[in-house]
């Protein structure tokens, strides 16, 4: 049976000719390269080492986030529906040469660098999704109603159904590259004119000047700058005094308050690219004003101001593009937060035992967040520093302890 609605032989139907400039962005941010391209959008601006860092610190840190299927009971509660064929599609590979992981990656990333968000078309057989596949930027298009903002997709110029396209985009209609290109494109500049400064503005310490260019011959300033050096050049020569004939004066080079600022700018710039992103500096490297306590408070921020929205995107549009509106009202995706508000092993035990205690969690509950396997007995909520143990479990309601292990004094 072909599964593939398409023909690949077919030539691709671009939408313009920056479009078609712009399809190495993503292979620009993986691998480092990048267009030769002035304009600052796409892979272009990605040659900025702040823009990228944002690009792949929001990108990535969605995608290594456990993806998972929650099936909503009648009385509302929700459990964990582990075999659904959406959740182990999207945990495994989504195609032959993607993985989930990858996916999820590579439109965050393409939301935060091209206005139109990223985009992939799902493949169903009947009612199964088969695949989802993240086709090239010059291949597939969406334009919105001028009144009510309805998209209309095409993919090599055939007409899609918007329930066809998993479309992950941010606000504004723009992307924080195309918002802040201005920004951008003086860092960039700012990196230029750094390689053009090592790469052919090199410097003098000083000049050495003569009132009358005729009073001394090219052999005797030869002479002069052979016995200079030897008396002047060196760590072992440093600071001795200089002594000039012929009216020769030395002036030393001093930067202008510009060059002495330039490294200051620089460090500016990339604040105004974390504002951009609203990524904390901390994590684009810029570590002047960082302590171990903001950086926490910072981390926090990341995941409640700028991750959190762009994990809410991912929920709806993957819940829109592969369930059906009935499935909806059952089913949801969720991307664990767990991972990134997990605390160390010491707090995390203090805040379990004290929720058990209080009877919040019961201790299979608690197991749960730990990945430990369930036992017998441990669904009752109870506390177990004033609860009596009950037959058949270990020490303050424990699973049972082994025959061979020597039990704790009463």
């Amino acid at each position: 049976m072909k599964l593939w609605p398409f023909s690949r032989s077919e030539k691709l139907e671009t939408r313009d000719a920056n479009v078609a400039d712009e399809d190495g962005v993503l292979e620009a941010l993986w691998s480092g390269a990048g267009a030769g391209a002035v304009a600052v959008s796409g892979a272009s601006a990605l040659r900025v080492p702040a823009v990228a860092s944002a690009v792949r610190v929001i990108s990535e840190a969605a995608a290594c986030l456990p993806v998972r299927i929650m099936e909503r009971a009648e009385d509302g509660t929700e459990t964990e529906a582990v075999n659904h064929p959406i959740g182990i599609l999207l945990r495994g590979d989504v195609n032959p040469w993607t993985a989930g992981h990858e996916l999820i990656r590579d439109l965050v990333a393409a939301a935060l660098i091209r206005d139109y968000g990223g985009m992939a078309f799902v493949n169903r057989i009947g009612d199964e999704v088969r695949e989802i596949v993240r086709y090239q930027e010059s291949t597939i298009s969406v334009q919105y109603d001028s009144r009510t903002g309805e998209p209309a997709y095409r993919i090599e110029g055939t007409v899609r159904p918007a329930g066809e396209i998993l479309h992950v985009r941010g606000p504004f209609d723009k992307s924080p590259v195309t918002l802040a290109a201005e920004a951008i494109g003086v860092a960039r500049e700012m990196e230029r004119h750094a390689g053009n400064l090592f790469r052919k503005g090199a410097r003098p310490s000083g000049v050495i000047q003569f009132p009358d260019k005729a009073s001394i011959s090219p052999q005797a300033i030869k002479r002069m700058m052979e016995s200079w050096r030897a008396a002047h050049e060196g760590s072992d020569n440093s600071g001795k005094t200089a002594a000039l004939f012929s009216g020769g004066v030395f002036n030393a080079m001093t930067f202008k308050s510009t060059d002495a600022q330039f490294l200051e700018l620089r460090k500016f710039q990339i604040l105004e690219i974390a504002r951009i992103f609203r990524v904390p500096p901390s994590m684009l490297f810029e570590l002047d004003r960082a302590t171990w306590s903001n950086s926490e408070q910072m981390g926090r921020e990341f995941l409640t101001y700028t991750l959190e929205p762009w994990l809410r995107i991912i929920e709806t549009s993957f819940s829109r593009a592969l369930f059906t509106r009935e499935e909806r009202m059952r089913y949801r995706i969720l991307l664990d937060r767990d991972d990134l508000t997990r605390a160390d092993l010491t707090a995390r035990a203090t805040a379990i035992s004290s929720l058990i205690s209080a009877k919040v969690l019961n201790p299979n509950e608690a197991r749960g967040w730990l990945d430990l396997a369930r036992y017998d007995g441990g669904d009752a909520y109870q506390n177990p520093h004033i609860n009596p143990t009950t037959p058949g479990q270990g020490h303050n309601g424990g699973p049972p302890l082994d025959d061979n292990q020597p039990k704790e004094p009463s």
